[in-house]
């Protein structure tokens, strides 16, 4: 059995396009669990061996796509503390964040021949958790919206301005209203650790979600305005 190391592999790009993927089709299976837009925009495909719904509306999944390819680089340097998909209400206001919190663990030791399954088996397990996290939350108001915001750390903060990785795709900073929100509130919904990624999900009715990787969600309870 052949044991890897951060020798053996670029285990910054390797992370890197593990959660790309996963996050791309995080974002698509949101957009459609929690209707911000129409179910017949929405395809379904398989991911990690189970079925998930994919847009197939060419200008969403070229945003989607840019972003993530602008995130990439920076997981790769483990820069990035969280990705946020954040749902707006037609007032720009947002009612929703699943918040995706990224940690890279100091050593990789994994056998090879287990390391593509397990790595399966933990995103499988998020992608379920998300297709069923409408069960416990209300309906969205119509009109709603979405942004993904990217949190990074201090030191790539100060380089942001000079990383275009797409043309006319810039960086920009993150409107006041977009990040926060009105009494937000959480319900755990579950935990598991790997050897490559330590991964938590948690659901706060109206508000944040997390990816070390930690995943929670959170809701803002307008009920107590």
């Amino acid at each position: 059995m052949t044991t890897l190391t951060r020798q053996d592999l670029n285990f910054g790009q390797v992370v890197a396009d593990v959660l790309s993927e996963f996050l791309e089709v995080a974002v698509h299976l949101i957009l459609y669990v929690r209707e911000v837009y129409p179910i017949g925009i929405f395809q379904k495909r398989k991911k990690y061996n189970v079925p998930v719904q994919m847009s197939c509306h060419p200008e969403l999944n070229q945003y989607i796509q840019d972003t993530l390819h602008c995130v990439k680089p920076l997981l790769e340097k483990n820069d990035v503390e969280k990705v946020v998909v954040v749902i707006l209400d037609k007032e720009h206001h947002p009612v929703e964040r699943f918040v995706f919190e990224i940690t890279q663990p100091p050593l990789l030791s994994i056998s090879s021949e287990s390391l593509l399954s397990h790595v399966e088996q933990l995103l499988r397990a998020f992608i379920l958790k998300i297709s069923v996290c409408d069960a416990v939350l209300d309906n969205n108001p119509p009109g709603c919206t979405f942004t993904v915001l990217v949190h990074t750390r201090e030191a790539a903060t100060r380089n942001m301005e000079k990383i275009q990785v797409i043309k006319d795709f810039p960086w920009i900073l993150a409107d006041e209203q977009d990040v926060h929100m009105h009494d937000p509130r959480l319900i755990p919904l579950k935990t598991m650790t790997s050897d490559i990624l330590k991964v938590s999900r948690a659901l706060w009715p109206k508000g944040w979600l997390k990816l070390h990787l930690v995943l929670s969600f959170v809701y803002s309870d307008a009920s107590s305005a």
